[in-house]
């Protein structure tokens, strides 16, 4: 043996990394692993969400339209003369009824609508709470339509501050004029929720809390529906 060397100081045999640095590969290639399944549940993610809004709008339609229910039976009904199958008479039922729907809308294209509402003013209108219903439905679908003599048309998007210096509310003004409550001046503003802003809360605010908002009603249900990812066009002014 060579004069000064330790005999007891380890050898590291050729060939083989240190512990240290076989962890640290290890580590890397587990993060390399996540990173990619992360970014795969990130591309599947959105389709995920899709197919299962899907579904649960197909499941809620066939509990109030699908055979077993109360829609579906009246299917039925309508198909069983032509059919003993309850399925194919549900299905020929709908398929009946469609085509009545198709037929009611080329008279209502045809300068039909006007006569049809007026008949409905005349009988329906007139029956007592369900008179009621049908002017809300009629309202309802009013807006969906996007008609200019719908209520919604009225209504204009407002930008609310509930005090100095707080949060900014979008927010439809049903009415400009406002309403005097104990001697100050409020208008009435609808907060509409989101996904679904068919709904929401009616507060009455002070007048000076309003700013007009630049926008139109079809801007503002896209904010809502989107759940704040569609940002307004303008900036709330104070």
């Amino acid at each position: 043996m060579a004069p000064g060397t330790d005999r007891d100081e380890p050898r590291q045999r050729p060939g083989r990394e240190p512990k240290g640095a076989a962890t640290s590969a290890l580590r890397r290639g587990l993060d390399s692993i996540g990173a990619t399944l992360l970014a795969g549940l990130l591309v599947l993610l959105p389709i995920a969400l899709t197919v299962a809004v899907l579904g649960w709008v197909v499941s809620l339609l066939l509990r109030f339209v699908g055979p077993g229910s109360l829609v579906g039976r009246l299917f039925a009904a309508i198909g069983y003369p032509f059919s003993s199958n309850p399925e194919l008479a549900y299905l020929l039922g709908t398929l009946i009824l469609l085509a009545g729907i198709f037929v009611l809308g080329l008279l209502a294209r045809a300068g039909l609508e006007r006569h049809f509402r007026n008949l409905a003013d005349r009988t329906v209108r007139r029956i007592p709470v369900i008179g009621s219903l049908y002017g809300l439905a009629e309202r309802f679908v009013g807006v969906l339509d996007q008609k200019p003599g719908a209520d919604i048309g009225g209504m204009k998007p407002v930008w609310c501050f509930f005090g100095e210096n707080s949060a900014a509310v979008l927010a439809l003004a049903p009415r400009s004029e406002p309403v005097d409550i104990g001697g100050r001046e409020y208008i009435a503003v609808l907060v509409p929720t989101a996904p679904v802003p068919f709904g929401g809360a009616l507060i009455y605010v002070p007048v000076e809390w309003v700013r007009p908002a630049e926008i139109g009603v079809e801007r503002l249900t896209a904010i809502y529906v989107s759940m704040g990812m569609t940002a307004p066009t303008d900036e709330p002014r104070r």
